[in-house]
Order: C-alpha cells, then sequence, then structure tokens
C-alpha cells in the first residue's frame, strides 16, 4: 500500500511540474532593478476639483520583499499616482516618508462624478528605476481619507510588466 501511495505522489509531482504548476513565487521578478524613465504623470487642469479624496500612503518594499528589496529606499524622486483606469487623479512625492496623495474625482462620459470607481494606486521607484502597482485597488468615495498619518495605507506593491 505505501508502495502504491508513493507512486501515486511522485507521478502527481512529476505531472504537475511537466504541466507548468508553479509556486507564486515563481512569479516574482528576479530583481527590482530595471531602466524605467521617470514618468511624466500629469493631472489634467479641467477636473471640477469640488468632489475628491486624499490617500496617506507609505511604501515599504523591504518589508514585503525582504530578500529582494533589502536596499530599498525612498527617493524624492521617486512618484505615487492613482489612476482610474488610464486616467490620472492623483501625484505625489515623499514627504516625511510618506505620500499624501490628493485625488481628484474620476469623471464618467457625461461629466459626473462617478463614486465607487476603482482607484489604482502607481508607484515609480528612483532608487530602482521600475514602476509597481497595487494589487488592490479601493473605491473613490468623495470626501474620505485612505489612512492617516499615524496609520498609513500601505499598499501590496508588484513589478509592472
Amino acid at each position: 500500500m505505501k508502495k502504491h501511495l508513493y507512486i501515486f505522489v511522485l507521478c502527481t509531482l512529476t505531472f504537475g511540474t511537466l504541466v507548468g504548476c508553479k509556486n507564486d513565487k515563481d512569479k516574482e521578478p528576479e530583481t527590482f532593478i530595471s531602466n524605467v524613465s521617470r514618468p511624466a504623470w500629469t493631472i489634467p487642469t479641467d477636473y471640477d476639483y469640488s468632489s475628491s479624496m486624499t490617500a496617506v500612503v507609505k511604501v515599504d518594499i523591504a518589508a514585503q520583499y525582504p530578500d529582494k528589496a533589502a536596499d530599498f529606499q525612498l527617493n524624492d524622486k521617486d512618484l505615487l499616482a492613482a489612476f482610474s483606469g488610464e486616467e490620472c487623479l492623483g501625484v505625489a512625492s515623499p514627504q516625511d516618508g510618506l505620500f499624501y496623495l490628493y485625488i481628484a474625482a474620476p469623471s464618467g462620459s457625461n461629466g459626473q462624478v462617478v463614486n465607487d470607481q476603482l482607484i489604482k494606486m502607481v508607484y515609480y521607484s528612483a532608487h530602482y528605476k521600475n514602476l509597481f502597482e497595487a494589487v488592490d485597488a479601493f473605491p473613490f468615495a468623495n470626501d474620505t481619507q485612505q489612512g492617516t498619518v499615524a496609520a498609513p495605507f500601505v499598499p501590496v506593491l508588484v513589478v509592472v510588466k
């Protein structure tokens, strides 16, 4: 019986390897270093700024990837941007280790503010010269705040491919 179980386990593991079963860790990059130019993200000037939200964000890639990003450090040339689809709604540089992000309201095709529209954060690291994006998005909600100085929002970031 043990011999049959051993053969079954061995075959299952071998078959899984042959068909491409991989660990999630295999999706992580070997290195975060790249040669991506600093983005020129801008916010269109025709926004209705009467609807907005803010976010206090801490980026800490070293805590998320201790083996691959032990040398991570924030840089005054780093950028954090908030997007709704392809539309940039806010951009910030770090100040005292945090990003203070003002997020303008996303607008629908009729120009009206769209509450609950998902906001995705994208981070540019000048240290690694690479782009990272937040795994999770959050809904836009007028007059709200995502994170505080005492308890900043810490997004889980992955390299943009």
